[in-house]
C-alpha cells in the first residue's frame, strides 16, 4: 500500500514537471461564466489541482458528515435497546417480588410492627413526615450555632429614602405610594 501511494506520488510529481517545462508562450482561451480567460498549460494544470483539491475537501467532508451520523444512530440505538433492557429486567424482577407476595403469608409480628409505629405520611412520598421534620429542625439548630467564638457585628438599620437606586428605581417608589 505504501509503495502504491509513493508511485503516484512520483507520478504527480513528474506531470508537474512535464507540465513546467513545457511551458510555452502558447495561451489556450478558457470560458468561465462568460470571461475568457488566456490560460498557459502551467496555468491551466495548476488550475484543475486546485479543482482536484476542492472536489476532495468535499468528498471528505461529505463521508465524514456521515460516519459522524452513522455513529450517532448506533449510540441512540444501542442505548434505546439498554433502556428497554433495563426496564424489562425491572419489569420481571417486578413480577417476581409481587410473586413472591402472594405465595409468602403474612406474618403476625410484621403486622404489629406496622401497627406499633404508624407512619406519618401527609405529602404521599413514602418517607415518615416526623423524621423530615426533625431532620429540619436538627440542620435549623446547627445553623444558628455560631461557627466560631467571636463578638457579633451589629448593622445599623439603613435610612429609607425617596431616592431608589435598586430594581424598580423611582417608579416602584411611586407604586408603594398608590
Amino acid at each position: 500500500m505504501v509503495l502504491l501511494g509513493l508511485l503516484l506520488v512520483l507520478i504527480a510529481a513528474a506531470a508537474v514537471i512535464e507540465v513546467s517545462v513545457n511551458d510555452t508562450a502558447n495561451t489556450m482561451p478558457i470560458t468561465v461564466l462568460d470571461r475568457t480567460f488566456n490560460l498557459s498549460p502551467f496555468e491551466l494544470f495548476i488550475a484543475g489541482v486546485v479543482t482536484a483539491a476542492v472536489f476532495v475537501a468535499g468528498l471528505l467532508l461529505i463521508t465524514g458528515g456521515m460516519r459522524r451520523a452513522a455513529v450517532k444512530r448506533r449510540r441512540q440505538r444501542e442505548a434505546r435497546l439498554a433502556e428497554r433492557d433495563r426496564v424489562s429486567r425491572l419489569e420481571a424482577e417486578k413480577r417476581d417480588l409481587e410473586r413472591r407476595l402472594e405465595t409468602t403469608p403474612a406474618t403476625p409480628a410484621a403486622s404489629t410492627a406496622s401497627t406499633a409505629a404508624p407512619k406519618v405520611d401527609r405529602d404521599g412520598d413514602g418517607v415518615d413526615d416526623r423524621t423530615e421534620r426533625a431532620e429540619r429542625r436538627e440542620r435549623a439548630e446547627q445553623a444558628e450555632r455560631p461557627t466560631a467564638p467571636h463578638n457579633r457585628l451589629s448593622v445599623p438599620a439603613q435610612q429609607s429614602s425617596s431616592d431608589q437606586l435598586v430594581a424598580g428605581g423611582r417608579h416602584a417608589a411611586d407604586d408603594r405610594r398608590a
